[in-house]
């Protein structure tokens, strides 16, 4: 495999990719602050105003794939300034809506935008020099819970103090400058798997699978886990994707080389990522509830949107913090070992939550201690997805295994809805998750980030003959195996 190329702009590259990252994922947690508001804002009802934030999530879990796939076969540079495109339209598109159906077109449109992340993550490994490149992806990696943790304040912000429409205004000029950055800043670099055909039926079958699976997941505890429609989804999920599976090993340009993701190392850390992603998300629906219960609760805190926001506001830094250093640790003991304490970190924080959550300063700190760990995950996943895939296969695998992450949270998300749906109290009348429920859901978080931590312990260390036949660029050395 060539060497990768170091550019006089690698800082710019960096930090282009890690504004690009951080913006995407606001574009998620965009219309958190307005979810009370859709139904009245849209003129619809509370069920149809949910596929506001659905739709981004599907879409985006669709798009990541493809657009990491024809990031290897037509460029990575050209393929993010497409991803921009959907950004700057879906964002157009929402500020000028007044109904629920072009609402859900523009978020749809900037859930095309989440490819972004995988994109950036594998360009780097074409113009970052060797000793920067750990910190490079840790950084660009963590951007996408950087992204959440700053945009939850900011929106609601935006949201309690001007109209509900700059929001998406504000996300329209962020689109426009990430893709001016990316125009003036990104190196053109040749598409790695040039002269190979985009595998048009397997992303089809992909997207069908994945809008099943994650539909039947996401709105399973609101049709009822036992209904027709759920258990339908969930069967039609389980076929298509089998039978996508059959294709893609037998196709010979595959959007995803099934051979490659089914190796100990990716397929590991790709399993890893499921339980990563679900502990992040969990303390990411707890802990806003606690903080804005009312205080008559006896656990709730009582506080505004903005005020929660700015509580948890302290984890997003944190993670920007934590990412250049787990870069450094990766460069020292490898991304395997990066990724254990990372687990175990976010475990620590959720043990710390059951003695801290009575307080605004408590879970501030719950949420400092448990991203800091999610930027250490999250920034060595890629690391060992990259020292273990071909040159050719580079922004495909990480889009496949930021997929993974995507599933963890939306499963995170439902596990985490039952759990508080299932042990509630009454008060005047009204039901709403219990201080067990809480908890609860809190070890759950924590049973899982330890369930992490098991899977890669298993890991295997990379060869030296990966190393040797450019698999293992990305690797550390403290992890090669004579």
């Amino acid at each position: 495999m060539d060497a990768p190329q170091p550019t006089a702009r690698a800082g710019g590259v960096v930090a282009t990719l890690a504004f690009a990252g951080t913006t995407a994922a606001i574009m998620q947690t965009l219309v958190t602050p307005l979810i009370a508001e859709l139904p009245r804002i849209l003129h619809t009802n509370s069920a149809d105003a949910a596929w506001v934030i659905t739709v981004t999530l599907l879409v985006g879990a669709v798009c990541v794939p493809v657009t990491g796939r024809l990031g290897d076969l037509i460029g990575k540079r050209r393929m993010l300034l497409a991803c921009s495109v959907p950004l700057m339209a879906g964002s157009v598109v929402c500020a000028l809506s007044s109904s629920v159906v072009p609402m859900i077109v523009g978020r749809g449109l900037q859930g095309m935008g989440m490819g972004m992340v995988p994109l950036g993550i594998a360009l780097l490994r074409d113009v970052v020099a060797k000793e920067k490149l750990s910190s490079s992806i840790a950084l660009v990696s963590a951007s996408m819970g950087i992204g959440g943790g700053l945009g939850l304040p900011i929106a609601a912000a935006v949201a309690q103090y001007a109209d509900w429409r700059v929001l998406f205004w504000g996300s329209a000029v962020l689109a426009v400058v990430i893709a001016a950055l990316i125009w003036f800043l990104i190196p053109d670099v040749p598409p790695s798997a040039e002269g190979q055909r985009f595998d048009a039926p397997g992303a089809l079958g992909l997207g069908v699978g994945l809008v099943c699976l994650l539909l039947a997941v996401s709105k399973g505890a609101e049709w009822g886990w036992g209904s027709a429609t759920t258990l339908i989804l969930f069967a039609a999920a389980v076929l298509v994707l089998l039978g996508w599976g059959l294709w893609e090993t037998r196709t010979r340009d595959p959007l995803i080389d099934l051979r490659t993701t089914a190796r100990p190392r990716v397929l590991f850390t790709n399993v890893a990522s499921v339980f990563v992603g679900f502990g992040m998300y969990a303390s990411m629906l707890v802990i806003p509830q606690l903080l804005q219960f009312p205080e008559a609760t006896g656990y709730g805190l009582g506080q505004s949107m903005l005020a929660a926001g700015l509580w948890m506001a302290p984890g997003g830094i944190m993670m920007m913090i934590v990412s250049p250093l787990g870069g450094k640790l990766t460069d020292a003991r490898g991304p395997k070992f990066t990724l254990i304490c990372g687990v175990l970190v976010i475990a620590a924080g959720y043990g710390l939550s059951l003695a801290l959550m009575g307080s605004g300063p408590g879970l501030m700190v719950v949420c400092m201690v448990i991203n800091s760990g999610v930027g250490l995950a999250y920034g060595s996943m890629p690391a060992l997805i990259m020292s273990s895939v071909p040159l050719a296969e580079t922004a495909a695998a990480n889009g496949f295994n930021t997929l993974m992450r995507s599933l963890g949270t939306s499963v995170g998300a439902a596990v985490t809805g039952v759990i508080l749906s299932q042990l509630t109290t009454t008060m005047g009348g009204h039901s709403f998750p219990s201080e067990d429920g809480f908890r609860t859901a809190l070890l759950v978080g924590g049973g899982v980030a330890l369930v992490a931590a098991l899977i890669a312990a298993v890991i295997p260390a990379v060869r030296a003959t990966a190393v040797e036949d450019g698999a293992g660029a990305a690797a550390a050395p403290a992890e090669v195996k004579a």
